[in-house]
């Protein structure tokens, strides 16, 4: 059974960091990528950031890039998001996704398996 379980979330002042972890199970991450998505009260679901199947190519959008990162550990078949400097906007809830094969693309709707997300609160 194909599963992954987000979990790090939380709440945090502005400045914080978060690692969120995205554990897979079902499935090897040699054969998936896996994008990091998140979605804000009242807004679309956005991509932030994915790893290859390979493990050796990432993406981080633009406007994360500063403060984002992303790693795989395949032992624990996981991926991690980093988020460092959290501010106010970064609030919202965080999901990760897996699609079968090499590309590893930023559009929600080429990813095949999702989580159930973790909320990421960001207040003072």
């Amino acid at each position: 059974q194909v599963q992954l379980v987000e979990s790090g979330g939380g709440l945090v002042q502005p400045g914080s960091s978060l690692r969120l972890s995205c554990a897979v199970s079902g499935f090897s991450l040699d054969f998936y990528a896996i994008g990091w998505f998140r979605q804000a009260p009242g807004k679309e679901r956005e991509a932030l950031a994915c790893i290859s199947n390979s493990g050796s190519r990432t993406y981080v959008m633009d406007f994360v890039k500063s403060r984002f990162t992303l790693s795989r550990d395949d032992a624990k078949n996981t991926v991690f998001l980093t988020m460092d400097a959290l501010e106010v906007e970064d609030t919202g809830v965080y999901y990760c996704a897996g699609k079968y094969g090499t590309s590893w693309p930023l559009t929600p709707a080429e990813y095949n398996f999702w989580g159930q997300g973790t909320q990421v609160t960001v207040s003072s």
